[in-house]
C-alpha cells in the first residue's frame, strides 16, 4: 500500500490575483460606506422608504465589503497544528453572514412597505431623485471596481458584486419611483420601489447563503464532476479501482481531493500515482490531492524495499 500527498502552489499569479482582489474590495468598501450615510440621512430628509432600502442595501454591500476583506487578511493567516488548513474558511463564513443578514434587512424593507402601501406618506421627490441619481453612478463605479477582481471563482468577490449590482438596479428603482411622484404625484411608487428592491436583495442572500451553505457541508465544487473524475481515473493505465473518491473546497478557490486508486503491480505505483496529480491538475485545476495506492500483490504488503 502506497500513499503520497501531493500540494502544489498556484505561484505567482495567485499571489497576484489575491492581492488585486483585497484592493478592490478595499476601495469599495470606502466608496460605499461614505456614500451609505449620505443616502440614510437623504432618505430621512425626504421620507423616502425607497431611499432607505437602498441605504439599507447599501448597508449589506457595506458589511460584505469589510467581512470579506476581513475575511482574506485572515486567509492570509499560516495554519497551526489545531487549524491545519488555516483560516481560509473564514471566507466562506463572512459569505454565509452576508447572506443571512441580507434576508434580515429585506424582511424588515417589507413590512415597512406594507405599512407604507396602506398610507402612502408624503415624499419630497426631488431630493430623492438627486440622491438616487448619485448612488446609481456611484454603485457603477463600485462595479466596475470590482470587476477588475476575480468575480468568476472567488465567492466572496462574487457576493460582493452581487450585492452592488442589486443596489445597483435599487437606484435605477428610486429614480423611477421619484420621477412618478415628481410628474403624477404618485407616491405609492416610493414603497413599490422599495419592494422591489427587497426582492433583489432577496435573490442576492438566496445565491451567496447556497453556495457558502454548499462549501460548508463539503459538497463538490461547481462545474466539478466526480463521476467524470473517476472515469477519467480509471482510464490510468493499470488502474484496476478507484473508490473513497471525494471533492471538496477549503475556499471558494481551494480545491482539495482524497481517493483511493487500485492497482495489480505495485511496479507501476509510481507512475500512475504521477499520472494521476498530473491528470487532476492540468484537466481540473486540482492542486491539493491525497491520493493512496492500494495493490492487489500480497508481495508488495511484505516487501517495503520492492514497493518504494
Amino acid at each position: 500500500m502506497g500513499h503520497s500527498h501531493a500540494h502544489h502552489d498556484h505561484g505567482h499569479s495567485h499571489t497576484h490575483t489575491h492581492n488585486v482582489n483585497k484592493k478592490t474590495l478595499k476601495i469599495s468598501f470606502f466608496i460605499i460606506s461614505t456614500y451609505m450615510i449620505i443616502e440614510v440621512i437623504g432618505g430621512v430628509l425626504t421620507n423616502s422608504l425607497a431611499l432607505l432600502s437602498d441605504a439599507g442595501h447599501m448597508l449589506s454591500d457595506a458589511a460584505a465589503l469589510g467581512l470579506s476583506f476581513l475575511a482574506m487578511k485572515f486567509g492570509e493567516k499560516q495554519p497551526t497544528l489545531e487549524k491545519t488548513f488555516g483560516y481560509r474558511r473564514f471566507e466562506i463564513l463572512a459569505a454565509l453572514l452576508n447572506g443571512v443578514t441580507l434576508v434580515i434587512i429585506s424582511i424588515y424593507i417589507f413590512w415597512e412597505a406594507y405599512n407604507r402601501l396602506l398610507a402612502p406618506p408624503h415624499v419630497i421627490s426631488k431630493g430623492m431623485l438627486i440622491i438616487s441619481s448619485i448612488g446609481l453612478l456611484v454603485n457603477i463605479i463600485v462595479a466596475f471596481i470590482l470587476l477588475k477582481g476575480d468575480t468568476s471563482d472567488n465567492l466572496n468577490i462574487r457576493s460582493a458584486f452581487l450585492h452592488v449590482l442589486g443596489d445597483l438596479l435599487g437606484s435605477v428603482g428610486a429614480i423611477i419611483a421619484a420621477l412618478l411622484i415628481m410628474f403624477f404625484g404618485w407616491n405609492l411608487a416610493d414603497p413599490i420601489a422599495s419592494v422591489i428592491v427587497a426582492i433583489l436583495i432577496i435573490i442576492s442572500a438566496w445565491r451567496v447563503t447556497r453556495d457558502s451553505l454548499h462549501i460548508l457541508m463539503e459538497g463538490s465544487p461547481p462545474g466539478i464532476d466526480v463521476g467524470d473524475i473517476k472515469e477519467q481515473l480509471l482510464s490510468i493505465s493499470h488502474v484496476i479501482d478507484v473508490h473513497d473518491l471525494h471533492v471538496w473546497a477549503i475556499s471558494s478557490d481551494f480545491l482539495s481531493l482524497s481517493c483511493h486508486i487500485k492497482i495489480g503491480d505495485c511496479d507501476n505505483y509510481e507512475r500512475v500515482l504521477n499520472e494521476a496529480t498530473k491528470l487532476l491538475k492540468d484537466k481540473y485545476h486540482i492542486n491539493h490531492t491525497t491520493i493512496q495506492i492500494d495493490h492487489l500483490n500480497s508481495d508488495c504488503s511484505t516487501s517495503e524495499e520492492h514497493c518504494n
